[in-house]
């Protein structure tokens, strides 16, 4: 489950490199300030390695401090800081979600062409559009499932022998 992760922010992180080499389909003629380009791939690539931190729930790195990082190697990564910031992350990877979703109903934000629309409303750009964003939709509940798992795991593997059944 944890490798789905990933794989629910990728088709997404495609779709805005696609949308800066001009590939998706939708606002050719939109001028692009200095900093957007920079910003919508950085966004991918922000995304994409937040997604793959979800690996670390059921792997050893999210227990215990790899070798080769200086001066904390082998410690063991307290429980509840991983459950925190796994938690928190889900939350607000779902209030995203819930936004974007509430955006396209309501429209939240000023329209980012001519026509009014803020995205492509038809054709192949849009059936791309929704593709690509519609996995991101699982994200947060994935990584919630992910971070109880992970809690009960280290708390059934942390407590004294005597206690496990």
């Amino acid at each position: 489950m944890a490798h789905a992760v990933p794989l629910c922010v990728l088709p997404s992180g495609l779709w805005r490199v696609a949308l800066v080499l001009g590939l998706a389909g939708y606002n050719e003629d939109y001028r692009w300030a200095a900093w957007e380009r920079p910003y919508v791939l950085g966004l991918s690539v922000v995304s994409e390695g937040l997604a793959l931190l979800a690996l670390g729930l059921v792997r050893p790195w999210g227990e215990v401090v790899p070798r080769w990082v200086p001066w904390l190697h082998g410690r063991r990564i307290p429980i509840g800081v991983v459950v925190v910031a796994a938690a928190l992350g889900a939350a607000l990877v779902m209030l995203f979600c819930a936004y974007a979703v509430l955006n396209q109903v309501f429209d939240f934000v000023e329209p980012l062409n001519d026509t009014g629309d803020s995205g492509p409303t038809g054709g192949p750009a849009a059936w791309a559009l929704w593709a690509a964003y519609t996995p991101l939709i699982a994200w947060g509940p994935l990584l919630a499932i992910l971070t109880v798992a992970y809690h009960r795991r280290r708390r059934a593997n942390d407590a004294p022998a005597a206690a496990r059944p």
